[in-house]
């Protein structure tokens, strides 16, 4: 399967937030698009960065409550690794086993056109093997 096939199903939006914005309006942003990540982005089609809850999290502990009012990009990572939509989604989910991410924007040309999280991913494996077991039972049964 193709990381294109999850966009479809899924839709192309992406939340994003500006790097200048406050780490409280990550939290916020996080919340109320019930998402575990953020791409930083000043106009919604470059990445700069992106910011996860872990980020936030990871900071909490040094900076507790000050942390709110940080911009994110002092907790942001800059690299962010990518995929495109031609991308094997088998190949997607090896490179955030690797690297122990769980959101990988999905960028075509230079412009970010979706994002795919670990649940995406898991939940596209799940409907695979599912498809494989009943192909299997037919099988069997039709003998």
């Amino acid at each position: 399967m193709l990381v294109r096939s999850l966009i479809e199903a899924k839709g192309t939006m992406v939340a994003t937030i500006a790097a200048d914005a406050t780490v409280g309006g990550a939290v916020a942003e996080l919340s109320r698009h019930r998402v575990g990540a953020l791409v930083v982005s000043p106009d919604g089609r470059h990445i700069e960065g992106i910011v996860s809850e872990r980020d936030v999290v990871r900071r909490l502990s040094e900076l507790r409550a000050r942390l709110l009012d940080e911009p994110v990009s002092s907790i942001m990572s800059e690299t962010v690794r990518t995929c495109a939509p031609e991308d094997d989604v088998e190949a997607i989910m090896a490179m955030m086993t690797e690297h122990r991410i769980r959101h990988v924007p999905v960028v075509e040309g230079d412009e970010l056109c979706g994002i795919v999280s670990i649940g995406d991913v898991v939940k596209s494996r799940i409907g695979d093997l599912e498809r494989h077991r009943n192909e299997l039972l037919e099988y069997i049964t039709a003998r």
